[in-house]
């Protein structure tokens, strides 16, 4: 248990470091006459109006580190706001109202998402010149702001979301073709701010932090065209025959359109935390821990259950060719994908959990798990459809599989890693951590840190 302890202790030092409050409030500053972002000066003499909106799984924390920051700003500046979020992320904050905009662990957009992006649109659209406009973009902002062209309806919208999700395509193709076929997305809500002010704070959750892509960019002009759109779904699906035809034709119609205004307010972007911010947060534990640190970076993606196997050979070569002479922790950041099996309804899991599956069902015997422990989670909190971070294995948890008589190979098949892990206690269930970076995992090599 010594290393799992270990591998946790490192994995929640990397999330604790990328708090939204905290990382909001070291970014954001007021001296009473002026509002500091990062490096950006915004002098208060003439604002009348603050409006803050945006949407993200750190919405929450983001309200309140930026409520605490703008605490100093004069009384006669009004501070107003809305912010989409999950259900269980709502709490009271007082200026700035957190929408309940899907429930919790419901990765796809609602009604109730509509209408709070409807409201925010409204509240961006009455906005004077002088006023400013502070959105907060987190990851998980692409369902929690929806806002279907206005011949799309929201089932033909989350349709080819799942078609294009079940085919295992990237976070880049998944939000060309989301950007296409909203009002807010690809530049959208900068296009509707009526403010020659924005800023915009931004906890990134995609592998190299291109404003552009998250939350599918709804303060950048998209350099992405309807036809780009085609084209991924062409490549998905060549017959036109899983994707709603609507959808064919809303682009086709916006393609044959000449190009949109660029917007008249440009906008500020701050990348105030990303998945780098974790890596070095959790080094810096493992270090203390008294382990060699082998980093694998920010930028891991492909399949889930090839990038366990991957982890867990080089934890295997690692601990054949230094023998016990040292502790070892790897660590890889980034996000992998999961193509999803014709399986049934009833069958839960997430690309974390996969993650640690897939190396299960590699090396399925205690003997191949001695002295090590492969930890994956997404910082989130929120792994696929389950109330799990992620998930766990090391020996004594694949011992306890071979005693229970459970073979990994049935569940993998099915992506139903969550009814796999639960009986054995290999779930990393943290709640929600209103923050995502993407995801984090964690291995180690040798006997626990003193």
């Amino acid at each position: 248990m010594g290393i799992r302890n270990d591998a946790l202790a490192i994995w929640h030092a990397g999330v604790a470091a990328v708090d939204s409050c905290d990382l909001v409030s070291k970014n954001v500053g007021c001296d009473g006459s002026a509002l500091r972002f990062s490096d950006t000066a915004i002098n208060l003499t003439s604002v009348k109006r603050i409006e803050v909106v945006g949407a993200g799984k750190a919405g929450a924390g983001m309200t309140r580190g930026l409520l605490a920051a703008l605490g100093q700003v004069p009384d006669s500046v009004t501070i107003d706001g809305w912010v989409n979020v999950p259900e269980d992320c709502v709490e009271e904050t007082g200026q700035i109202h957190l929408h309940a905009a899907r429930p919790a662990g419901v990765n796809e957009p609602t009604n109730a998402g509509v209408e709070g992006t409807r409201e925010i649109l409204r509240r961006v659209g009455r906005l004077q010149p002088d006023d400013l406009c502070i959105v907060l973009i987190s990851g998980g902002g692409s369902a929690l702001l929806p806002a279907p062209l206005p011949d799309l309806s929201l089932h033909d919208k989350v349709a080819v979301t799942r078609v294009l999700a079940t085919a295992g395509a990237p976070i880049h193709d998944l939000n060309t073709v989301r950007s296409q076929l909203s009002m807010v997305k690809g530049g959208g809500l900068l296009r509707q701010c009526m403010s020659k002010r924005m800023v915009v704070l931004i906890i990134s959750d995609v592998i190299g932090d291109p404003v552009d892509i998250i939350a599918s960019g709804p303060t950048v002009p998209s350099k992405r065209t309807p036809a780009d759109a085609l084209a991924v779904l062409r490549r998905y699906d060549p017959d036109r025959i899983h994707i709603p035809s609507a959808v064919f034709r809303a682009l086709e119609r916006t393609a044959a359109q000449p190009p949109v205004a660029v917007p008249h307010c440009p906008a500020d972007h701050h990348v105030i935390g990303s998945n780098g911010v974790a890596l070095r947060a959790a080094h810096a534990e493992a270090i203390h821990r008294g382990y060699q640190v082998v980093s694998l970076g920010s930028e891991n993606s492909g399949e889930a259950r090839e990038h366990g196997v991957n982890l867990l050979r080089r934890l295997s070569s690692i601990r054949s060719t230094e023998a016990g002479t040292s502790k070892t922790c790897v660590l890889a950041g980034g996000e992998t994908t999961v193509a999803l099996a014709a399986a049934g309804t009833d069958v839960r899991g997430g690309r974390n959990q996969e993650v640690v599956l897939g190396a299960i069902a590699h090396a399925a015997s205690p003997s191949l798990w001695k002295d090590l422990v492969l930890l994956s989670g997404g910082t989130d909190g929120e792994d696929g459809p389950t109330d799990a971070a992620g998930a766990f294995a090391d020996e004594d948890l694949v011992a306890h599989m071979e005693h229970q008589n459970m073979s990994p190979t049935p569940y993998l098949a099915n992506n139903n890693s969550y009814a796999f892990f639960q009986p054995l206690s290999g779930l990393l269930q943290t709640g929600p951590t209103h923050t995502n970076v993407m995801d984090l995992a964690v291995g180690i090599v040798g006997p626990a840190a003193d």
